[in-house]
């Protein structure tokens, strides 16, 4: 019992990393101070609200392939250049917008993941334009329930699960793209749907 307390014990401090504040969070934020504010201040807490989840999904479809701090820092570039990632002016985009998206330093050049954030602001906006609130609800209706136990280890928290495949298969039954089920955990992750702040972390706490 010893060992397997003290095996317990090894997991979970190699989970976490203590700053140089002195705060113990998930490993994986190592010691960029942006990624400690995102970890201390965004990432597991309950997000809602059409326009802040479209925001959310289109982001998630940028990261794809790519570190999501990449992204991060580039996040008040994306911000500005998509219109706050409100939902009805970005659907209203045309051939001028997306040649200016392309040509914009400040976001991930992609023309794919352009097209498709475009194509998503649209179905996003007709789902909020018949019922305001209907993108929220339908995103949150694949958060599982709470887990009985907190993970321990980084090693214990998955890349794909069968609600994050279950949204991924509505939300392209429905015509979005760059939605997979691994992208859609990593949004219910940090939309906070799920919560995988590992034993040790302070958020854990």
């Amino acid at each position: 019992m010893a060992d397997t307390q003290q095996d317990a014990d090894r997991e979970t401090t190699h989970s976490v990393l203590t700053g140089a504040d002195g705060v113990s969070r998930c490993r994986w934020v190592g010691s960029d101070p942006e990624y400690q504010r995102y970890h201390d201040e965004e990432w597991g807490h309950q997000l809602h609200g059409d326009q802040a989840l479209f925001e959310k999904l289109s982001l998630e479809a940028f990261q794809a392939g790519l570190s999501w701090i990449t992204i991060l820092r580039r996040r008040p570039g994306f911000r500005a250049a998509f219109d706050g990632f409100d939902p009805q002016l970005v659907a209203s985009y045309g051939d001028e917008d997306i040649e200016r998206l392309m040509g914009d330093e400040r976001i991930i050049r992609n023309r794919a993941k352009v097209l498709a954030t475009i194509g998503n602001a649209r179905l996003a906006h007709e789902l909020s334009t018949a019922a305001p609130g209907a993108l929220d609800e339908l995103m949150w209706s694949f958060a599982p329930p709470a887990r009985e136990a907190r993970p321990t280890s980084m090693a214990e928290i998955p890349a794909i699960t069968p609600e994050s495949t279950a949204m991924s298969t509505e939300l392209q039954r429905r015509g979005f793209k760059f939605v997979g089920p691994t992208t859609m955990y990593a949004l219910m992750q940090s939309s906070g749907m799920v919560d995988d702040h590992v034993t040790g972390c302070w958020r854990a706490a």
